[in-house]
């Protein structure tokens, strides 16, 4: 009888584990690694992004391109020094398409290449909702869902003109799921439902170019935007009451998520969010 190792793979009839005979299981990458890749990250001059992007370099990116509108400060510095020579910022308005458009071309330019985009700049504002203004409403729509559709596309275009399968990674959140009982912002939490949302209707969209689409969708993040968590009074109760781990997370440790999602060993992975939030009951 011949072994299961010795046996030729007939998967849906084609002995080459595909249904067009051009990749077998061999070609199959199963190292999770970004060597090799270039890459762009929205908001990566600080914060999520900065962590995103120092874990995209430490897992081996070729270079790695923060696209801000805000300068560059000293801990974009230091992540800078340590990778000497492979990250970089542009500057570009992700609620204005053409300066986004700009900035890819520039990247192109200077890289030669774009295997992966993060859609990560957005802004919070915690707010009752009876409180909250048309313009404030808006100019938080602005970046977090209309920017994050325009970075998106804007990647897409260059996939498709340079025949790369790409990977686009969106940053979600946990108040997609739930809203944050202490500090609500439904607007907040309506504009990460909808980037969640978009990200599974274009990983349809564009699956037929190869390019995937997915989402990660972070807790409670040691951020400037969050600084003020652990100085409740309260919580040390409030860890207790909803379980999971008893602190919030490093920027750091969300990087894996999105590297795997970058890496050519998810290439059969898309229209998917990865939760990363510690099992904490609150987002």
């Amino acid at each position: 009888m011949t072994s299961s190792q010795e046996m030729p793979s007939t998967r849906n009839g084609d002995t080459n584990g595909t249904l067009d005979g051009t990749a077998g299981p061999s070609q199959v990458q199963t190292q999770v690694t970004l060597a090799g890749k270039v890459i762009a990250i929205t908001g990566a001059n600080r914060g999520i992004g900065l962590g995103i992007a120092e874990c995209c370099l430490v897992n081996g990116a070729k270079h790695v391109y923060s696209i801000d509108l805000a300068e560059p400060g000293e801990e974009f510095q230091q992540v800078s020094k340590r990778f000497e020579g492979r990250l970089s910022a542009v500057t570009a308005n992700v609620t204005q398409e053409e300066t986004v458009i700009a900035a890819l071309d520039q990247i192109m330019s200077e890289a030669g290449a774009l295997h992966g985009m993060v859609v990560n700049a957005g802004r919070t504002h915690h707010k009752a909702a009876l409180d909250f203004t048309a313009e404030e409403f808006q100019n938080l729509f602005a970046v977090n869902l209309f920017g994050s559709f325009f970075c998106a596309r804007a990647a897409a275009k260059v996939f498709i003109r340079l025949g790369i399968k790409g990977s686009i990674v969106f940053t979600a959140s946990m108040a997609s799921y739930r809203p944050n009982k202490r500090v609500p912002s439904a607007p907040y939490g309506a504009s990460k439902a909808g980037v969640r949302n978009m990200a599974h209707t274009l990983a349809m969209e564009w699956a037929q170019y190869g390019i995937r689409v997915n989402s990660v969708s972070p807790g409670l993040v040691n951020t400037a935007m969050t600084y003020w968590v652990p100085q409740q009074p309260d919580w040390e109760q409030q860890l207790k009451y909803y379980g999971g781990m008893p602190r919030l997370a490093e920027v750091q440790e969300l990087g894996g998520a999105y590297v795997y999602l970058l890496s050519d060993a998810a290439s059969y992975t898309t229209s998917i969010d990865i939760p990363v939030n510690g099992v904490i009951g609150i987002c």
